[in-house]
């Protein structure tokens, strides 16, 4: 497999460059645009503003894209969506295998628990990481909303000064950084006599980086459309 790689010299870039090498895959100098051509899949681990562009000219060229990248805004977002006609997407927050299977669990416990069961995210990152809350307490905020049927108004971020009293129809979300955390996520039903926590903690970035190999491998003989990792590991 030939790779095309936005952001091989970032911490997920080089980490992908050595998992690639694990697998025998070819990685593709990303500095010379026309070598997408020649590349089986496009995997993306820049910066927001660069995402959209990439995949345009995935597109021209007909290649796959499986993008880790996060912090897009709306109209990045949109632009993004736009090309999922013409090739396929894989579009996740976070690849671990862990993760997903997280996400899998957020989405039933919140429809099978009653509302008195209060969903409560809390994030933790290193220092450097630019967004927040992070992707992956986006999904996981998103598989809450779709287990609980709510809208995104239900979404609080952070609380401060006099709230008054919590809502059982609230989704509290929270990010914390500092030092050199990979990625800690938690996900607490805080209800009546009892406290029930999903928490998932990642310690190397490889587990992102063979996720996204995952995704690769699986992506390149699907038909057009946007996917995310429930698809590739069929959790759905």
């Amino acid at each position: 497999m030939r790779i095309f790689l936005q952001g091989a010299s970032g911490r997920m870039g080089q980490a992908v460059k050595v998992a690639a090498a694990k697998e025998g895959y070819e990685i593709l100098d990303s500095t010379i645009p026309d070598t997408i051509g020649k590349a089986d899949v496009v995997i993306d681990f820049s910066s927001h503003e660069v995402t959209a562009p990439l995949v345009a000219t995935a597109a021209e060229h007909g290649k796959p894209v499986v993008i880790g990248t996060t912090g897009h805004n709306e109209a990045e977002r949109e632009a993004i969506l736009s090309y999922t006609s013409r090739i396929p997407i894989v579009w996740a927050g976070n690849f671990s295998l862990g993760v997903n299977l997280l996400f899998y669990l957020a989405e039933k416990v919140a429809a099978t628990l009653p509302l008195s069961y209060h969903p409560e995210i809390v994030e933790m990152h290193h220092r450097h990481k630019k967004d927040a809350p992070s992707g992956t307490a986006e999904n996981l905020v998103e598989a809450v909303l779709r287990g609980r049927q709510w809208s995104a108004d239900k979404v609080k971020h952070g609380r401060s000064g006099i709230t008054g009293e919590r809502p059982d129809e609230e989704i509290g979300v929270h990010a914390l950084r500092g030092g050199e955390v990979v990625g800690e996520h938690s996900l607490i039903f805080a209800g009546p006599g009892e406290r029930l926590q999903l928490q998932h903690q990642a310690t190397d970035r490889r587990i992102f980086a063979e996720g996204s190999l995952v995704a690769a491998r699986w992506i390149i003989a699907k038909q057009p459309g946007l996917y995310n990792m429930q698809d590739v590991l069929e959790l759905k």
